[in-house]
């Protein structure tokens, strides 16, 4: 008998190496079944470890998951994908100049937050993860905002208590992004119970990343989900790293994460999360099988973080240099850039000027953000707001250090 032996899993190719994604579980376009609503959890096992699939090679919409959207919304969806990556490069080289301390990139999986923030109903409430920036500017929220918040000035609505691209917006229906990992999927699974308690209709959505799944928070999430059937949408992100660690650290090697979900009891499907078709499509299957009672839906999107995880990250110390251009599901916004031209609805002519005019507007943007103030210049949130938000109302006590604090330095 051989002797036992840990396994170790271990990334496809490390620096110096060629890409290998061979790993992957591919299937061709069109092919993955679309069932009913009414399936039950524990029949959608296949279904969790297939891969919806719309868009194909020629850049046509194919299956039974296509579903022809007006060429507008797929224009206005080109749109805020492009802005979404051009606002990320405008930021990521603000912190090369020293204006911001931190950011974190959303390259190659602004289909997943785009696409399905169009599919949702305006009112139905997101909990974020910290890649999922997109979301606001689907449901137009100034880009303004944004960058005041990275840049912790005065116009800061987190008044310069949070890490930068932990944003949040209230009349956005958008929940505060925490630091801590995985949290936002027990919060979600909690209001959606809560919506239900009240006979509401609206919808808890909330993402994390693969290596986020190995938090006891997601697993705690599914549980509630499966057993009081919360009328949420839990998406999984797996865009196959976490930091440094490869997603079969966090358990993706045997099965996808979404088959983890029937065993729970909750329904499971993998879709295509550079496929921007593909992720409206399993979006809005997902909410309307939720508005019906069906229960939750975990949803796994299979992408690629493009860059480094965050400022403070160089991936080309763990993985290949150019990974990201040899990733076999493409990069999101050329796909659908490529289906708009084939069907008559776009043209480079288009796309050229469409995208001057994002630069324009991310230029104008960030010359008023930082009018506001910066790391480097500007004024700065006053301290003394420390004392603020503590309570609703600030308390005697308060109040008495509030004035011992100022009189010490005035």
């Amino acid at each position: 008998m051989a002797p036992s032996k840990l396994h170790i899993p271990r990334p496809p190719a490390r620096p110096g190496e060629a890409p290998d994604f061979s790993y992957l579980q591919l299937i061709p376009a069109g092919k993955q079944g679309k069932p009913t609503l009414d399936i039950e959890a524990k029949d959608t096992f296949e279904m969790a470890n297939g891969l919806v699939r719309v868009l194909d090679d020629r850049h046509r919409a194919v299956g039974p998951w296509f579903k022809a959207l007006d060429a507008a919304k797929l224009r206005e969806g080109l749109r805020l994908m492009q802005l979404t990556r051009l606002f990320d490069d405008r930021m990521q080289r603000m912190h090369r100049q020293g204006r911001i301390s931190f950011y974190m990139k959303s390259t190659g999986e602004e289909a997943v937050s785009v696409a399905q923030g169009m599919a949702l109903a305006s009112d139905d409430m997101l909990f974020p993860s910290y890649r999922n920036q997109a979301l606001h500017l689907v449901r137009g929220r100034n880009l303004v905002d944004l960058m005041n918040q990275c840049l912790s000035n005065v116009r800061d609505t987190s008044k310069g208590r949070q890490l930068p691209v932990l944003y949040h917006w209230l009349e956005g229906n958008i929940f505060t992004l925490s630091g801590n990992l995985a949290t936002q999927f027990p919060q979600a699974v909690g209001w959606a119970m809560g919506e239900a308690i009240k006979g509401g209709q609206r919808l808890a959505v909330t993402w994390l990343g693969d290596g986020a799944t190995a938090e006891a928070d997601f697993h705690y999430a599914l549980t509630f989900a499966a057993v009081y059937r919360a009328q949420v949408i839990l998406n999984v992100v797996n865009n196959q790293w976490a930091i440094s660690t490869f997603q079969t650290t966090a358990g993706g090697e045997q099965l996808s994460f979404a088959a983890r979900a029937p065993g729970y009891g909750v329904a499971g499907i993998r879709v295509d999360g550079n496929d921007f078709l593909a992720v409206y499509a399993v979006t809005e299957w997902a909410a309307e099988r939720a508005r019906r009672g069906m229960g939750p839906t975990l949803i796994e999107h299979v992408t690629y973080r493009a860059g480094p995880h965050s400022t403070s990250d160089d991936p080309t110390r763990y993985r290949p240099k150019n990974d990201w251009e040899a990733w076999p599901l493409g990069d999101p916004i050329e796909r659908l850039k490529q289906h708009l031209i084939a069907s008559g609805e776009w043209s480079e002519e288009q796309d050229e000027a469409q995208r001057k005019e994002l630069e324009a507007y991310v230029t104008k943007c960030w010359k008023e953000a930082v009018s506001y103030g910066s790391l480097d210049e500007g004024s700065g949130i006053d301290p003394a707001t420390m004392f603020e938000d503590v309570y609703e109302e600030m308390t005697p006590l308060l109040q008495q250090q509030r004035s011992k604090w100022r009189a010490e330095r005035s």
